[in-house]
């Protein structure tokens, strides 16, 4: 399967605090690999477009709960 797919499976069943202490922690391991690749770049600059797009399925499924749909 598709890593997408996976990690959509994984964050299926989390509360609404769980996916919000993951947001934050993501949120700070995003900015400081952001500050590493403007220091020295990175061996694989695409883990950053990765990391970011997983942050916005987080806070969609977040935003999922919180509506209620």
């Amino acid at each position: 399967m598709s890593k997408k797919v996976d990690f959509l499976k994984s964050i299926n069943g989390l509360s609404e605090a769980d996916l919000t202490a993951r947001i934050k922690e993501d949120e700070l391991r995003l900015k400081k690999l952001s500050f590493a690749h403007a220091l020295t770049p990175l061996d694989n600059p695409q883990n950053i477009r990765s990391l970011r797009r997983d942050i916005a399925r987080l806070k969609t499924q977040l935003r999922k709960i919180q509506i209620g749909a």
